[in-house]
């Protein structure tokens, strides 16, 4: 019997033990996550059609900005963390809520896919935590969607249609066949283009819908070709626009018909190569050689990565250096406060210049039109792009009355 008391005391001794284990850890928790690092997620595409244009670039552009920052914010010292969503809107859902749930991430970046950022966007919202997407191009993440602690910071499907559909208009474009991707970017970017179109007294004759990733667009191609359209519009990005502008080029349809690419970053030009891209007309936030600043970050950028650097990891750095001033400027890492003082604080950096986050998220600044030089035009690595017009933010970007945003019916 004694023998069997001093085995029940043992456990209950134990069971004790334990319970104040777990007591200690659970009040230790929240000193630890208040004295730990500040954890900022890049979640974005690291092994398909959307890597080069994010990916790890993106991982190293955020650490620049957290180095050049001096690698401490509040006296935290600042750590980059990164996931690779997938494409996959669940998968990202599931990164995104593991994050702030367990792992203390205050800010999701990157996110280099429509479908994916919504989901992004909502969860964000929910969890009052800052999500900036530097990567995801629909402009819903400022309209329907659009979140108090969401800001869209590189470009979105409404200025690329501003920029690159109006020019080509211009030009005496009258009849449009669009090769979209099925899924929201493609389907955003389409009916942004689509009311440029209108608006320019243009016609849209025709479209069809891929698959994301697909490997084969002949069908697609052939349909566009037989359109006669003037224009055939690429409403896709990555891999994507890459495939159809080299089979484009195979079935011979830019003999007859002009190409044209919405969504087009400049390591798809790379891939491409300037034989096969000549001659396209693109709009982008950003442009390595633009300027002194530019060209001295992206030197650098270079120097880690062997690789041109896109808008999307200019705009990651940008938005990550935005968020460190603003947390130092707010004294807290509470999210609708640091968002409020992003919204308050003027963007200054080598891509942005007095660039201002409006209510509804969005960050307006120029955009630039260019068109892809000729082999014989380029005079060293990576000159690849004319800068034919820079569109102020005020005409690229569209008005915040007509984008629907909740958040402007409750001021």
């Amino acid at each position: 019997m004694n023998a069997s008391v001093q085995s029940d005391h043992g456990g209950a001794c134990k069971s004790l033990g334990l319970a104040l284990a777990l007591a200690l850890m659970m009040l230790a928790a929240p000193a630890m996550a208040q004295n730990g690092p500040v954890r900022l997620g890049v979640l974005t595409d690291m092994s398909s059609l959307y890597a080069d244009n994010g990916g790890q670039g993106s991982v190293v552009a955020a650490r620049m900005a957290a180095d050049d920052f001096k690698g401490k914010v509040l006296g935290r010292p600042i750590e980059i963390v990164a996931g690779d969503h997938q494409n996959k809107a669940d998968i990202g859902a599931a990164i995104t809520r593991r994050w702030l749930e367990n792992e203390n991430v205050e800010v999701i970046l990157d996110v280099p896919n429509s479908a994916v950022a919504l989901a992004v966007q909502g969860i964000t919202r929910d969890k009052k935590k800052l999500f900036l997407a530097t990567g995801a191009a629909t402009s819903r993440l400022t309209g329907d969607e659009c979140s108090p602690t969401g800001i869209h910071w590189t470009y979105d499907t409404y200025a690329l249609s501003q920029g690159t559909t109006k020019a080509i208009s211009r030009l005496g474009a009258k009849s449009w066949f669009f090769v979209s991707a099925d899924y929201s970017l493609g389907v955003q970017l389409e009916a942004d283009s689509r009311k440029v179109i209108d608006a320019t007294g243009g016609k849209v004759v025709g479209a069809v819908k891929h698959p994301i990733n697909t490997p084969d667009f002949s069908s697609f191609l052939l349909q566009a070709q037989a359109s006669k359209a003037d224009v055939i519009a690429l409403a896709d990005a990555g891999g994507d626009f890459v495939n159809a502008v080299k089979q484009a080029g195979e079935f011979g349809v830019t003999r007859e018909q002009k190409l044209v690419g919405l969504l087009v970053f400049i390591n798809d030009i790379h891939s491409l190569g300037l034989s096969s891209a000549q001659g396209l007309m693109l709009s982008s936030a950003f442009y390595w050689d633009l300027n002194d600043e530019t060209r001295a970050w992206s030197k650098r950028f270079i120097e880690k990565t062997k690789k041109v650097p896109s808008m999307i990891h200019a705009g990651t750095y940008g938005a990550v250096m935005h968020y460190l001033k603003a947390v130092e400027a707010a004294g807290t890492l509470d999210g609708p406060t640091v968002a409020a003082k992003m919204r308050e604080l003027p963007v200054n950096d080598f891509m942005t210049r007095n660039g201002k986050i409006r209510q509804d998220g969005r960050l307006v600044r120029d955009m630039y039109l260019f068109r892809v030089k000729s082999p014989e035009q380029s005079k060293y690595q990576f000159d690849y792009y004319q800068l034919l017009a820079t569109i102020p933010g005020e005409e690229a970007f569209r008005p915040m009355e007509d984008g629907g945003c909740p958040l402007l019916k409750k001021s």
